[in-house]
């Protein structure tokens, strides 16, 4: 009997069971899908000379990751590959932001916009560099994250205190509007704010632009050589050294709960796998609340909760193999390994407004990767490996652009969301249709059915919004991995810190499970044990009022 059976072979899951792993547990993972990765996968399915990564691609937050990097992947295999540049957004009058692995030339190329707003993203990184390190500790730690917690609101009296607070919480619009004279800041900040379900308008959305900016300029927008799955492959390999093992084509049905415990879980071809100690879920909310635990086991509070429960947008993404590079009007974008396409600020504004109508966007905002141009294992000499996504609204009402568009996505309504996009980067980049000899189709079922956790094509397992983060994620509570049923613990990114490959939430999930391991091994008899600030504390049973 393995001492932990984890649902799921996700980043999160995966991380998951290597802590526990380190820690001497059993560790038994089971996946759904025919291999090992949840949205960490690549392969050959475009054209077998060409690599193509399934969904994520760049991975800031994991060369950000503490958790990540306590695990030492390069030891199994991982590097990673960096193109020139980290970002571009091209305009229609052929100018190009430019977010550099330097602040130094980042700032110069704002300048170019405006004079003075070079200066302007340089007061911005003064603030990064103060409040960096303690943002990333206290982002990747179990919520509250009271030692960085503390450090960081040392520091924030140094750098602005609440005013700094203030330009964090603003919309990304306000915030380029507030800092910057010229566009090329603000295209900067809001076009990483939407890397997230984060429009320009949305409270908050200046602190994540800021915070993806930062990343990017620091870490870079960095690639597994050889592809996503090499990433995958390594975590997978460090667990079986340890003893751990992966099964695929296992898909879990039920998390079985005796006395108020999880014990295990049964698969969808009827075996029971047993949990001696812990079962980890690297599963949606929705899923592991409404699926995999009997309602009888969950407080009526919290499945009304989840009915609240809001996704972020869904997802439409095209894989394309390129004869030659992308024919970019604006140079710079030539060497960037990541590319926004949309018509400034305001076409983002435009492009968030109608999907908040349930309208898809008649010219959607592109986030474009060049995967070549970061790693050149990834195609022929000469060719690209390419790819974009956009978002599209989950119940759709209408459609803005006039391909009658409805959400039933057959293969006609798919063709017309792919082809509404390539006419979209044919605008930046006139000739990029004839570069293509073959594309591959992503529509929001298709990546659900890839992935159970991209419920509807959401790739960040539920929304970025305030109103659905910290102690409010998944559903208000103590934002903490901890479920209501003892030995069940929820790590995917429907739980706090949320999306993003990081790492964090199997971290969060395996040190609650080795937290409550020991607390049960120390706890004296006859008293029971509550979680208060991190810490396991005795609590003494109070009085019923009865003798």
């Amino acid at each position: 009997m393995p001492h932990a059976v984890v649902i799921g072979a996700g980043p999160n899951g995966l991380v998951a069971a290597n802590l526990l792993a380190d820690a001497g547990w059993s560790v038994e993972v089971l996946e759904a899908q025919p291999e090992a990765g949840g949205a960490v996968r690549s392969d050959r399915g475009v054209h077998p000379d060409y690599v193509s990564d399934l969904f994520s691609a760049f991975y800031p937050l994991a060369a950000a990751s503490p958790v990540l990097a306590d695990l030492e992947l390069q030891k199994e295999g991982l590097s990673w590959e960096h193109a020139p540049r980290v970002l571009a957004h091209p305009l229609p009058d052929g100018r190009c932001a430019v977010l550099a692995r330097g602040a130094a030339d980042t700032a110069a190329n704002l300048d170019t916009f405006a004079a003075g707003d070079g200066a302007a993203w340089l007061d911005l990184c003064a603030v990064w560099d103060r409040l960096g390190p303690d943002i990333v500790r206290a982002l990747f730690t179990p919520f509250p994250p009271v030692r960085a917690g503390v450090r960081l609101a040392a520091r924030l009296r140094s750098v602005g205190g609440l005013r700094l607070a203030r330009r964090l919480v603003l919309p990304v619009r306000r915030l380029g509007e507030e800092e910057f004279r010229g566009e090329g800041g603000r295209l900067l900040l809001a076009g990483n704010a939407l890397h997230a379900d984060l429009g320009p308008e949305a409270a908050g959305s200046g602190g994540y632009g800021w915070l993806m900016s930062m990343l990017g300029q620091t870490y870079g927008f960095p690639v597994p050589a050889g592809g996503a799955g090499v990433l995958t492959a390594s975590l997978v390999r460090r667990l079986e050294r340890r003893g751990g093992t992966v099964r695929c084509g296992e898909r879990v049905t039920e998390v079985v709960v005796r006395g108020g415990r999880a014990v295990g879980v049964r698969t969808e071809g009827g075996e029971s796998v047993p949990a001696s100690r812990a079962v980890v879920a690297d599963v949606s909310a929705p899923a592991l609340y409404g699926e995999l635990v009997d309602a009888t086991h969950l407080p009526a509070r919290l499945l009304d909760d989840l009915r609240r429960l809001q996704w972020d947008f869904a997802t439409f993404k095209v894989d394309w193999a390129l004869s030659g590079p992308v024919p970019w009007t604006a140079p710079e974008a030539a060497t960037a390994g990541t590319v926004h396409l949309a018509d400034g600020v305001d076409g983002l504004t435009r492009f968030a407004a109608q999907l908040a109508t349930g309208q898809v966007p008649d010219r959607p905002f592109l986030l474009f990767g060049q995967m070549t141009t970061a790693d050149v294992t990834r195609s022929p000499a000469g060719t690209e490996s390419a790819w974009a996504y956009t978002h599209v609204p989950h119940r759709i009402k209408g459609d803005a652009g006039e391909g009658a568009l409805s959400g039933l996505w057959d293969q006609r309504e798919q063709q017309a969301m792919a082809d509404r996009m390539e006419s979209e980067v044919e605008r930046w980049a006139p000739g990029f249709r004839s570069r293509i000899r073959s594309r591959r189709l992503l529509a929001p079922p298709t990546l659900q059915a890839m992935d159970a956790n991209l419920h509807g094509g959401a790739i960040n397992g539920g929304t970025a919004a305030m109103h659905q983060q910290l102690v409010f994620r998944p559903t208000p509570g103590t934002g903490r991995p901890e479920t209501p049923v003892k030995g069940l613990y929820l790590a995917s990114a429907a739980a706090h810190p949320g999306g993003g490959v990081h790492g964090a939430p199997g971290a969060n999930a395996a040190r609650a499970a080795l937290r409550g391991r020991a607390g049960r091994r120390l706890r004296p008899p006859g008293l029971p044990w509550v979680v208060r600030a991190g810490r396991d504390s005795p609590e003494k049973p109070r009085s019923t009022g009865r003798s």
